[in-house]
């Protein structure tokens, strides 16, 4: 029996296609991230991947592309070989071809504030019962100005850009590019964000190392490093 004749069987065995695998596994590592509540079509895609979340699992296995499950908040999340993530073990792989691209200083930057905040916000027991943390964009820009020494982009643009990528990453949402121009907008921190920064980057942030706000493992799957 070929491994494709075995696919096709396990497939059929859990009432999933062949092209709906092929589809499932082409946006995961596409877009190398899936939150079911973001919308009607990745919440077909996650429910889609609970059904064959084993045969998901062996194939990454074979790219040695790592797959993060939070079954909590419905989300999943890919990361290269040799990526730290935290709550799975590290490995010693290396990994530099298309899947891993290198952020920005600025969507770092921004990452490491709202990591920062969500571990206050989880501290003080301001965690919703899906994990997220809603904080005002005034507070966000006094966190970053005052953690990093610097304020947030103020070109409109910019700003816009840096907030809808990381929106695209799935680490936040808010009502629109217009509300990004209000300092009384609120936005929401999705958990996912623990998964790009890890515990021992946000101890140096807040021992205000300037390791920390210069590097981090921000690797992320989907597109080629500039």
């Amino acid at each position: 029996m070929t491994i494709q004749t075995a696919l096709d069987h396990a497939l059929e065995a859990r009432g999933v296609s062949a092209e709906q695998f092929s589809e499932l596994m082409i946006r995961l590592l596409d877009h190398g991230v899936l939150c079911r509540d973001e919308n009607k079509r990745e919440a077909e895609f996650y429910d889609r991947y609970l059904q064959v979340a084993d045969l998901v699992e062996d194939y990454l296995a074979v790219l040695r592309v790592r797959l993060l499950h939070e079954p909590r908040f419905h989300s999943l999340r890919l990361f290269p070989p040799g990526a730290e993530v935290p709550g799975l073990a590290d490995t010693e792989d290396a990994f530099n071809s298309g899947l891993r691209e290198r952020l920005s200083q600025p969507e770092v930057a921004l990452i490491l504030i709202l990591r920062a905040e969500y571990d206050k916000a989880l501290r003080e027991g301001q965690i919703d019962e899906n994990g997220q943390v809603t904080l005002p964009l005034e507070a966000l820009s006094l966190a970053h100005k005052n953690l990093l020494g610097r304020p947030l982009p103020e070109g409109l643009v910019q700003r816009r850009e840096l907030f809808r990528r990381l929106r695209q990453l799935r680490l936040i949402r808010y009502a629109g590019d217009d509300a990004m121009e209000d300092s009384e907008s609120w936005l929401t921190i999705r958990p996912d964000i623990t998964s790009l920064v890890t515990d021992t980057v946000l101890a140096e942030l807040a021992g205000d190392s300037p390791a920390s706000r210069d590097s981090m493992d921000t690797d992320t799957p989907g597109e080629e490093a500039p």
